[in-house]
C-alpha cells in the first residue's frame, strides 16, 4: 500500500486495514514456520505497510498532519 493511499483513508478504515494486515502477517509467519513459504517477501511488504499506517495515524494524533481530503 502506497503512502498516498494511506493518507487518503479515514482513521476507521486504517484501523480496519491494520487489523486485517496483522492477521495476515500472523498467518504468514505461522505458515513459514511449519512449511515452506510461497512468497517470503510478502512478510516484509506487510510489515512495511503496517508501519506506514501506524506512522500516518501517529501524525494525525499528534497534529503533525491532518487528514487530507480525498
Amino acid at each position: 500500500m502506497k503512502i498516498e493511499e494511506v493518507r487518503s483513508k479515514t482513521d476507521s478504515e486504517l484501523e480496519f486495514e491494520v487489523a486485517n494486515m496483522k492477521k495476515e502477517l500472523f498467518d504468514l509467519r505461522f505458515r513459514s514456520a511449519t512449511e515452506t513459504a510461497a512468497n517470503p517477501a510478502k512478510i516484509k511488504t506487510l510489515r512495511r505497510s503496517i508501519a506506514r499506517i501506524n506512522t500516518v495515524s501517529h501524525e494525525r494524533n499528534t497534529g503533525i498532519r491532518g487528514q487530507e481530503s480525498r
